[in-house]
């Protein structure tokens, strides 16, 4: 079985194109692009970057992009480059690890959206009860019990009336009674 380097490099010189073509339509460098024609894996940071690479270049190519993956992992556990980050091997990771990758997969563009719609109506609920409690208490339950006396005026607080009935005279006329009859009352 041909390897994955030259089914690749088969497959371009069927179509007719060089690699800088291929590296110009793919937006790979052509390093890396010669680096999966020839298998010097080694070229590469990490095994996410073959992948990834490799995916882009066999979708161009129209071949099928499971089996290359398939003989890449392959390759990589026979040569020991990166074979400790094949697909195969198990993950170790954590809680966050797992969370953070669950949330990778959420299209935001749907779940924001209902996320804040869902916070709305169970603020709505919430603040719905708590309003309804409040207006149902005894608000009167807090207050110790007592008589209401109100506080007694200073005099000075309040000034003489004056009177609201007849004119100016009729009314020296009264207070000069008043006076009158109290002095009487005095003797």
């Amino acid at each position: 079985m041909p390897t994955v380097a030259e089914q690749l490099r088969s497959a371009r010189e069927a179509h007719g194109w060089s690699v800088h073509q291929v590296a110009e339509i793919t937006k790979i460098k052509t390093e890396h692009v010669r680096a999966l024609e020839s298998g010097d894996y080694r070229a590469f940071a990490a095994a996410v970057y073959i992948r990834g690479f490799l995916r882009t270049y066999a979708r161009l190519l129209r071949l099928p992009p499971e089996n290359l993956m398939t003989a890449l992992d392959a390759e990589l556990n026979e040569t020991g480059v990166f074979a400790e980050h094949s697909l195969n091997a198990p993950r170790h990771g954590g809680v966050v690890d797992t969370l953070m990758l669950a949330f990778s997969k959420v299209n935001w563009r749907v779940a924001l959206p209902l996320v804040i719609i869902a916070l709305l109506l169970v603020g709505l609920i919430v603040g719905s009860r708590l309003y309804a409690h409040y207006r149902d208490r005894d608000h009167l339950l807090r207050l110790s019990p007592g008589l209401h006396q109100p506080a007694r005026p200073h005099p000075e607080e309040f000034l003489p009336l004056p009177p609201t009935h007849g004119t100016t005279q009729q009314r020296e006329a009264v207070a000069d009674a008043t006076r009158q009859g109290g002095a009487r009352d005095a003797d």
